[in-house]
């Protein structure tokens, strides 16, 4: 059964006449005639008594209602891709994590919001590796979210990379080890860890780091903003791995101290005794921007995206940490957010 066969019954059945049916669809009356003929052989029923005028037999009044019904979804499934493709689509829906939505996409949401004002714009903060599910599950149009290569990797995905952030240890401003400037692993791992719930693309580099060097990552307490971070590492001896964009509020904090992580070939011969595989570069991730083929075809989607690409790289520039740093301090990096922000 086909749209065109549904399409030739109603009008056969709305006009009462194969040849009117045929004027009003702007085609031949024997195109019309196969066509009804087709559906009948399908259906193995006659849908019309042929006499001087066209009238539905039993069957014919029962498929009426529903091919009403049917054709007239199709129309309205029609206009509404017609529209999409057009750029009129109602909505366009963001899953960003944190730190992006507090300071890197209020700009790019008012740029987009003037060029696109008939879009509704839903923005959701949330973990990398849950934004990035959503985005598979068709939940969200674009994801602005820490790489990770076992979910960007599929053939629909497109996937920008944006810049990438060192991370650092948030700690109290009186914690021991503030007496670094980077802080050895063999230190580091001696004390209890705040990290980022299940879901968070954070929580999966921390442990990696750990498993890595075969130390066991005393993760006490599970959190999901940079604000619950911050006050919790404040009150005593936890400590925090985060990047550098989560820190932004807490260089401005007396109370917190941000350190370096050592690298091999920085520090003590203790740390050095783990060889030239762990000579890696700083502790960093990776920042993308998301989407898939299809949705990037949408010109308010891609609208959003080139928005993302040209101006949120520059609005983070990460810049290496100063050698040495004093409590509530600002680092260079800091320097470089705030002049694009003030």
């Amino acid at each position: 059964m086909r749209l065109e066969q549904l399409q030739a019954f109603l009008a056969v059945a709305e006009t009462g006449s194969f040849q009117k049916a045929a004027k009003s669809c702007g085609v031949t009356q024997s195109a019309i005639s196969r066509q009804i003929q087709g559906l009948e052989t399908e259906l193995k029923t006659s849908l019309f008594h042929r006499t001087t005028q066209a009238k539905l037999t039993i069957a014919g009044d029962l498929l009426l209602v529903r091919a009403k019904k049917i054709c007239k979804e199709w129309t309205v499934a029609a206009q509404e891709i017609a529209d999409l493709v057009a750029g009129k689509q109602p909505e366009l829906c963001i899953a960003a994590m944190h730190s992006i939505c507090s300071h890197h996409l209020p700009p790019i949401l008012q740029q987009f919001c003037r060029d696109y004002p008939e879009v509704q714009l839903r923005v959701t903060a949330l973990g990398s590796d849950r934004a990035l599910k959503v985005l598979k599950d068709g939940l969200v149009d674009v994801a602005i979210v820490m790489n990770n290569r076992f979910l960007t990797t599929s053939p629909e995905m497109v996937v920008e990379v944006l810049y990438e952030e060192p991370i650092r240890i948030l700690m109290a401003a009186n914690h021991p080890l503030t007496v670094y400037d980077a802080v050895p692993w063999s230190e580091l791992v001696r004390y209890p860890q705040v990290v980022f719930k299940d879901g968070y693309g954070m929580q999966r580099i921390v442990q990696e780091q750990f498993e890595r060097r075969g130390a066991t990552l005393k993760a006490v307490l599970e959190l999901n903003t940079p604000d619950a971070f911050r006050g919790v590492v404040r009150q005593g001896e936890l400590v925090a791995l985060l990047p550098e964009t989560a820190l932004m509020d807490a260089y401005h904090d007396p109370q917190l101290a941000i350190r370096s992580v050592e690298t091999y070939g920085q520090g003590t011969p203790a740390d050095q005794k783990h060889g030239p595989e762990f000579a890696d570069p700083p502790l960093s991730r990776q920042v993308v921007l998301v989407t898939t083929r299809d949705r990037l075809q949408i010109p308010p989607i891609q609208h959003f995206y080139h928005l993302v690409t040209q101006h949120l790289p520059q609005s983070v520039r990460v810049v290496p940490f100063p050698a040495a740093q004093v409590n509530g301090s600002r680092s260079t990096v800091m320097q470089g957010f705030e002049d694009v922000y003030e």
